[in-house]
């Protein structure tokens, strides 16, 4: 019976060993790669400081997502809590914050980069899918957040917690997305908004975050698990087979599905339906063009 006891307990404390371990190692795997610094070298942004800039800008603060991570008028607010992974908070915006760190560059910087004014990441923030917005629609961006109300509000800080630093090791949690940017300097050019699949491949470059880079669906990395993986939007049966585009315009403009079934949540159908008939069949285009994949089986309705 000792003996047994023993073994018990070197098993137990090898265990814990390992776990206190894997917790150490995390923890240094995130604080390396947040502290790293990129250097970025775009060419300056050039402001047409006109209205139509700014009604551009505000334009794609909403369909381009940023009200949901930042809210109304670019105060900030916390996006999720999840528990022992996260608490990611979007930070405040308007000039009162933002203006005293970011001149316009240093906003296309953090919008297209992930990178602060050091060239420090930002967390969370999923650059990835504006790397390759035009510099007209980033200094339209820019022109608007440095035109909003200020605003004191402070959400507080992001906090990636001990499981959240776990995931990122594991690479299933994008901790530091610049990461996986290229910071190489290059002139983006403006799309012309028209209805074509190319335009519409511009626009969608907002939903691989979520979608995943072949829009075929994935679970979204870092989110909790009651949280349904984002969908298939290829035509393949498992995505968008058997959607007309009016379908896919009562998704974005209504959040339902074509039997009527109400949109998860979690699916900012509400910015999105913000975009105008051009864009929705700009995008109704490109996804419909794609090559079918299975991708995510789908989930339940809720």
């Amino acid at each position: 019976m000792r003996t047994w006891f023993l073994r018990l307990a070197w098993l137990a404390g090898i265990f814990f060993a390992a776990v206190a371990a894997l917790f150490a190692v995390a923890w240094f795997k995130a604080e390396a790669d947040m502290a790293r610094v990129y250097e970025v070298n775009d060419a300056p942004l050039r402001l047409a400081g006109d209205e139509a800039e700014r009604e551009r800008g505000a334009h794609l603060y909403r369909v381009g997502g940023c009200v949901e991570c930042h809210g109304e008028g670019g105060r900030g607010k916390v996006f999720i809590d999840a528990g022992p992974v996260a608490r990611v908070v979007a930070p405040n915006l308007t000039p009162a914050v933002l203006g005293t760190r970011y001149d316009t560059d240093a906003i296309g910087v953090a919008i297209r980069h992930g990178l602060d004014p050091q060239g420090r990441p930002l967390r969370i923030m999923p650059a990835g899918d504006f790397m390759n917005l035009s510099d007209a629609d980033t200094a339209a961006l820019a022109a608007y957040l440095q035109s909003l109300p200020d605003s004191d509000n402070d959400p507080g800080a992001t906090e990636i917690r001990p499981l959240g630093r776990v995931l990122h090791l594991l690479g299933k949690l994008h901790l530091v997305p610049a990461a996986g940017i290229d910071h190489s300097p290059r002139r983006r050019e403006a799309i012309a908004p028209a209805a074509t699949a190319e335009y519409g491949a511009y626009l969608a470059q907002v939903c691989t975050g979520c979608h995943g880079a072949d829009w075929a669906g994935q679970r979204v990395p870092g989110t909790p698990p009651e949280l349904p993986p984002a969908a298939n939007l290829t035509p393949h049966e498992n995505g968008l087979a058997g959607w007309s585009e009016a379908d896919f315009a009562r998704a974005l403009r209504q959040g339902l599905r074509p039997d009527g079934s109400q949109l998860h949540p979690f699916m900012p159908w509400g910015a999105y339906g913000a975009m105008t008939e051009t864009e929705v069949s700009a995008l109704w285009l490109h996804l419909s063009k794609l090559p079918a994949k299975p991708g995510q089986p789908k989930a339940r309705k809720p």
